[in-house]
């Protein structure tokens, strides 16, 4: 029996050290998507229309005038063996590639893709403050701003690339969720003649809004050099300005991944803003962002606590909030009253009262 007990304890311990390993080294699955982003992999085969050579894949390659096969082959293997493309041998023995449906959203120019976030998140610049997680825990304080020297926006409001990457990549997440918050707030959304996106970037989620719901004259207000940057859009104003010291009047405010960004504090100030430009009785705050569930087992619910160290790394003391952490936020702030909305997404749709 302690024979069978000691191969059991052994078969265990070479398990972890497997998962060990996989842990270790999980920063080349995301490198070497990345790299497929950045080549435009995706896109290649797509652009074909059916599976193609490896060859055929290196010839498209944009400002390559000699690609590496090696390494191409190489890359490609890890990511069949990820399921983002396929491989599939021709009659002639040669290995043909094609997309799955994780690929499909790595295409760029489309409207539901997410390579442009892949792009952002996978930035050094974006990649430096991980480094800085025991630090932190040692000592406190910003991730971003020990890796940089000043925190996330500052450097945005400087660095015009950094700037445009941000925008792109939230511009990205935002066409993936619009269409089932569009969708899922159905009833919420023809109650409200006026909406303000308070943190709205450069106008993606007021643009859908708008479009499904022409009666609301929509407001996108976010800091000068955000909106300085954004698109005219048909029944959207662009309002430059700071949420910590005003924020338009509306039926109803918005706010789509904005409160994760922030420390409770902060939260509370943005909040009680908000609730100074709505109606007392009518008026609402609609705010998108995940609610935390330590014993669920839904499909977004393992990115949840991923994003929750995302906002250790990039966020000013932001965090992801239980409902038991919602609930004591909106009550500080002066929403006495909120209902959540569950939507297929790793967000879901808080609707906070003031009375």
């Amino acid at each position: 029996m302690e024979e069978v007990d000691s191969m059991n304890d052994a078969e265990i311990m070479l398990q972890a050290q497997a998962e060990v390993y996989n842990y270790m080294f999980a920063f080349a699955d995301s490198m070497a998507i990345k790299c497929a982003v950045e080549l435009r992999i995706a896109d290649i085969i797509h652009s074909s229309g059916h599976q193609i050579l490896l060859s055929e894949i290196a010839n498209n390659i944009e400002s390559s005038s000699s690609p590496d096969i090696n390494y191409l082959s190489r890359i490609m293997r890890l990511l069949v063996r990820r399921k983002i493309f396929t491989a599939a041998t021709s009659k002639g023995g040669d290995t043909l590639y094609g997309l799955t449906p994780m690929s499909r959203w790595l295409l760029h120019d489309t409207e539901q893709s997410l390579a442009p976030m892949f792009l952002f998140e996978n930035n050094p610049i974006l990649i430096a403050p991980w480094h800085y997680f025991s630090n932190c825990v040692k000592g406190g304080g910003i991730a971003f701003k020990k890796a940089h020297g000043c925190e996330i926006f500052e450097m945005a409001s400087k660095d015009d690339e950094l700037n445009k990457i941000f925008n792109n990549g939230m511009k990205s997440m935002t066409r993936c969720i619009m269409k089932t918050i569009v969708k899922g707030y159905k009833d919420g959304f023809n109650s409200i003649t006026s909406l303000v996106d308070v943190g709205g970037g450069i106008g993606a989620a007021m643009t859908e809004i708008v479009k499904a719901y022409p009666h609301i004259k929509g407001i996108n207000f976010d800091l000068p050099h955000v909106v300085s940057t954004a698109q005219t859009y048909d029944g959207v104003e662009h309002v430059g300005g700071d949420m910590f010291e005003a924020i338009p009047p509306a039926d109803a405010v918005f706010m789509k991944w904005v409160m994760h960004d922030w420390g409770d504090e902060d939260c509370v100030k943005i909040l009680k803003n908000c609730r100074k430009v709505i109606p007392e009785k009518t008026g609402k705050v609609i705010i998108v962002d995940a609610v935390l569930k330590s014993e669920s087992e839904d499909l977004f619910d393992n990115i949840k606590f991923i994003l929750d160290m995302v906002m250790i790394a990039h966020s000013s003391g932001g965090k992801e909030r239980s409902e038991d952490e919602w609930n004591k936020l909106l009550k500080e702030a002066g929403f006495p009253r909120y209902n959540i909305i569950d939507i297929p997404s790793w967000s879901s749709i808080i609707e906070a009262y003031p009375q």
